[in-house]
């Protein structure tokens, strides 16, 4: 058997200079349908290209490595695996071929890849004649069980071999997704298998950025194979994997005017903060400042005053115990930010019924998030430019769903909340999706030291502050404002957790206002 490889083995991170393409599984297996069509060699060609590239990769991070363990399923992934362990064996790795199906069960080109792998003396077993080797090995695990066309719950006796798996102690490849992962919408289908390193094929899955699927794919690879650009580049992606790396450069963040004055940088209201709850609406008011906006007041309850002004003096700041009485300030507003600390009581009702009175740009957090999701309120979100920020549970409130149900589908989740409320989305968590419009996007910056209080105050400001910087770019631009903020947020956090080696991080501890401290050094 030959097999050519292609320019493999591209880690991710040199890819970011750009947006990145990402593709549902749907659309990559149309891209394998027309790629074998066009080959006219029953899709052999790139199962071979695809267990070359597998096998460089484990090479690569895996140099020590004497022995694997191939899992292969019924379908062209299993046949992928049988290749990389044929190639494996001429190499001088000891293999084990584990096949979870009968040969007559295999698709087309995964039979052939079989019969080349008997033919080159490679022993195939079932899964119950697998010698598990000691911990102490140089062994490695090569998950090629399911690919992209899981739509369901994995099923026994799968599930058994995927905790095998996940409970020894030695290192997994996965080929082309992690097996259990649904390539499109990220979710973990029964259980999934938890890989080290992921080599994924032809093109970058949606599902491999968000959600579960961000937890078990691992490092990520990419094995172009020798697929025509142009079957790619016709078919509108899926989703934009977006990252500050692209980001900082865009015209949203180049150097001031020398004549600019703080009018022509907006104006931000932050509102929230019952009593309490006065540090997120300081934190959001922090955020605001610190990255960019012209002037920003606060209205919050008059016993959080002092404590606003004491950390940021240059805000202004008003205490309300009714909420007729701040009209006068919204009126004046270019963006307004309401949900930190609000509350869900009467106080918070009243701020937010009054907040719907006007049609000023408005971005929607916490606790008005469940006010709405109460419906104790009528909202005119149709009527403005508003961006919601909900986290899974607030996004279950929202839709009368469970926080399971939206990690499910978060994509369809964001859907339903950017019709239902008329609004651009951003669904936090592992892989924010921003939904703004047509744009779906995925947030590649981010590190898990943000698992902690105030953080989605501090988004909200930063939203509110740059539509208050770029009011006249509304609405044409709104969708790459969105993204500009979730990733200068993201990216900060990723800035305040650096050590003194580029391999030394300390996320443990990892505050929101550690977060605020880096936006000026990520800003012109």
């Amino acid at each position: 058997m030959s097999a050519s490889a292609t320019d493999l083995s591209i880690p991710l991170p040199l890819l970011l200079s750009a947006p990145v393409p990402l593709y549902s599984a749907a659309q990559t297996q149309q891209f394998d349908v027309i790629a074998t069509a066009n080959l006219l060699a029953q899709g052999y060609s790139l199962m071979q290209q695809a267990g070359v590239a597998a096998l460089q990769i484990l090479n690569a991070n895996w140099p020590d490595a004497n022995e694997l363990l191939v899992l292969c399923g019924k379908g062209n992934n299993g046949g992928d695996g049988m290749v990389l362990a044929t190639l494996a064996l001429a190499r001088g790795y000891r293999v084990q071929v584990v096949l979870t199906c009968s040969t007559a069960q295999l698709t087309d080109c995964a039979k052939l890849a079989a019969a080349d792998a008997l033919a080159q003396g490679v022993a195939i077993i079932a899964p119950a004649s697998i010698k598990w080797p000691p911990d102490e090995s140089q062994y490695v695990i090569v998950d090629a069980l399911l690919g992209t066309g899981l739509t369901s719950d994995v099923k026994p006796p799968l599930q058994q071999l995927i905790c095998q798996v996940n409970s020894s102690l030695h290192p997994v490849l996965a080929i082309d997704v992690p097996s259990g992962i649904n390539a499109t919408t990220g979710a973990q289908l029964g259980c999934a298998i938890k890989a080290a390193i992921t080599v994924t094929m032809i093109a970058y899955k949606h599902g491999l950025f968000t959600g579960d699927g961000a937890v078990c794919c691992g490092r990520l690879y990419l094995a172009p194979l020798t697929i025509a650009s142009d079957i790619i580049t016709s078919t509108m992606p899926y989703s934009h994997l977006i990252s500050w790396q692209h980001l900082q450069h865009s015209a949203f963040f180049q150097p001031r005017p020398l004549d600019v004055h703080k009018r022509q940088l907006g104006h931000v209201v932050v509102i929230g903060g019952d009593l309490g709850y006065g540090g997120a609406v300081t934190l959001a008011a922090g955020a605001a400042l610190r990255s960019g906006a012209g002037m920003v007041s606060v209205i919050t309850r008059p016993e959080h005053v002092t404590v606003v002004l004491a950390h940021y003096p240059e805000a202004m700041v008003y205490g309300c115990n009714i909420g007729q009485d701040i009209r006068h300030i919204l009126n004046s507003a270019d963006v307004i930010v309401i949900g930190p600390g609000l509350g869900q009581q009467d106080w918070g009702v009243q701020l937010l019924q009054q907040t719907m009175m006007f049609t000023t740009p408005l971005v929607i957090d916490a606790d008005a998030l469940n006010i709405l999701a109460a419906g104790v309120l009528m909202h005119n979100l149709a009527l403005r430019h508003t961006v919601i920020t909900p986290h899974p549970g607030e996004a279950a409130r929202l839709l009368k769903l469970t926080s399971a149900d939206i990690q499910a589908d978060r994509v369809n989740a964001a859907q339903q909340l950017a019709q239902l409320y008329k609004s651009s989305v951003v669904l936090k968590g592992l892989g924010s999706l921003i939904l703004s419009g047509d744009a779906l996007s995925v947030c590649y910056d981010g590190n898990p030291g943000m698992a902690s209080a105030g953080m989605g105050d501090v988004l909200s400001g930063i939203l509110a502050s740059l539509f208050a910087q770029h009011c006249g770019a509304l609405p044409a631009l709104l969708p790459q404002l969105v993204n500009a903020a979730v990733c200068l947020h993201s990216a900060a956090a990723d800035l305040a957790t650096a050590g003194l080696t580029p391999t030394q991080t300390h996320q443990t501890g990892l505050l929101a206002s550690d977060v605020i401290a880096q936006l000026r050094s990520l800003r012109n």
